[in-house]
């Protein structure tokens, strides 16, 4: 046995479940095919918002709530900067279904909020240029995550403890046998008591046929604009933000370099995360239409940011089927626990997930109410059903928000 436990891919989730499965065991091993933090997975593009108002299943509020708490500790262990207090904006039509279902599911969880007038937007943030009938919800806990500094923070802090990083050594396969798991890298193999799988976009190689059925790696666009006047975008003036409107859809950060201001187009209505057969090339360029989409929203929204793309980037991510991250064993006789499937939205609550994927592979702990993520609940779904399972999600397939909504919702990244 070469040791407890082996963690495969050190990225968004990864990273975080390798340290903290430090903290409870000397005998813990990560693999990465590349290098932490490496640019070419969901980690890159700089930047992730972080929000504790937050639309969909109140049931992620917990782990949204650990995950806060999770980043400070990880700060201090480490003496970086990840977590940049910003405060948040939700913009939306006033009474619509955008803003009625995120108030719906904050009075379920009882996140602090402030619901703005159109008159206060304009007042306080005037880098929105508002339509007549806009009104927000502000979360005063909402800031910006720095993704690749929390990556390479996570690992370090890891390997302090006493974890051992395998670097460029991609993961072949994964094989439970009667006396444990068998890891597979080119011609090396190592055996492990248990194997946590959270290598994203590229997870479906080492998962069984059923999952493989309702899971596709996504292509992700991002894009930078320059402001016309640095200051009045930086993180101590301008909040993290996503913002819908009829089609239209938005969401951004501050500028963090004190220059570009991330600005993407997003949710279903603008094809999220088209499917990509291949994480290992997906295409980096933005096309022609998706560059004159970004341009014309944020021409509208952001008259202060120069309406020329500066910077844009394609990333690789993995989407399930119901759009809810396959967290738990592959079956309860497993040794083999997923920690992968977060469908563009999981960054904000990596520590939270790295802490429950560490815990209940090492055995410490098992959390409750989470059925919604376990990957068995596919399994349950062909079988009470009789039917194949549920077909990956299309480009145009809207998430599933809370059941008070009554129209499409930013997947808010």
């Amino acid at each position: 046995m070469d040791a407890k436990l082996a963690v495969i891919g050190l990225g968004s989730i990864g990273s975080m479940a390798l340290w903290q499965a430090s903290r409870l065991s000397d005998s813990v091993v990560g693999f990465e095919a590349a290098t932490p933090a490496h640019g070419r997975s969901a980690v890159g593009g700089d930047t992730r918002l972080f929000r504790m108002v937050y639309l969909g299943r109140p049931e992620y509020h917990p782990i949204i709530e650990r995950s806060r708490g999770l980043w400070a500790e990880l700060e201090a262990e480490t003496g970086q900067d990840i977590l940049t207090p910003t405060g948040g904006l939700s913009i939306g039509t006033a009474n619509g279904g955008f803003i009625t279902s995120l108030l719906e599911t904050t009075r379920i969880t009882g996140a602090e909020h402030r619901v703005l007038t159109r008159k206060d937007l304009a007042e306080r943030y005037p880098q929105h240029n508002l339509r007549p009938d806009d009104c927000a919800v502000y979360d005063p806990h909402a800031g910006v995550l720095r993704t690749d500094r929390a990556v390479s923070a996570a690992v370090a802090a890891a390997q302090a403890n006493g974890a051992t990083v395998l670097q460029n050594t991609p993961v072949d396969s994964v094989t439970e046998t009667d006396h444990g798991v068998v890891v597979t890298s080119g011609d090396r193999t190592w055996t492990f008591e248990k194997v946590i799988v959270a290598s994203g976009g590229w997870s479906r190689r080492l998962m069984p046929g059923h999952l493989r059925a309702v899971t596709e790696t996504h292509r992700l666009v991002l894009t930078w604009f320059i402001a016309q006047d640095g200051a009045e975008f930086s993180p101590e003036n301008f909040p993290v933000f996503s913002r819908l409107h009829g089609e239209r859809s938005l969401y951004g950060a501050p500028a963090v370099d004190g220059v570009t201001v991330k600005a993407s187009v997003d949710g279903p209505l603008d094809g999220r995360g088209r499917e990509t057969p291949d994480p290992d090339s997906v295409p980096r360029e933005i096309t022609r239409e998706e560059t004159e989409k970004v341009t014309d929203v944020v021409t509208e929204f952001l008259p202060g940011l120069i309406p020329t793309v500066a910077r844009s980037d394609a990333f690789p991510d993995l989407f399930t089927a119901d759009r809810h991250p396959l967290l738990g064993w592959l079956d309860e006789n497993s040794r083999v626990y997923c920690a992968t499937g977060f469908s563009g939205k999981g960054f904000k609550m990596a520590t939270g997930y790295g802490h429950i994927a560490a815990h209940e592979a090492l055995g410490k702990q098992t959390v409750d109410g989470l059925d919604f993520v376990r990957p068995d609940r596919f399994k349950t779904r062909q079988a009470a059903t009789g039917q194949e399972p549920d077909a990956p999600p299309r480009a145009d397939q809207p998430p599933e928000v809370s059941s008070s909504a009554s129209s499409p919702t930013p997947a808010q990244s």
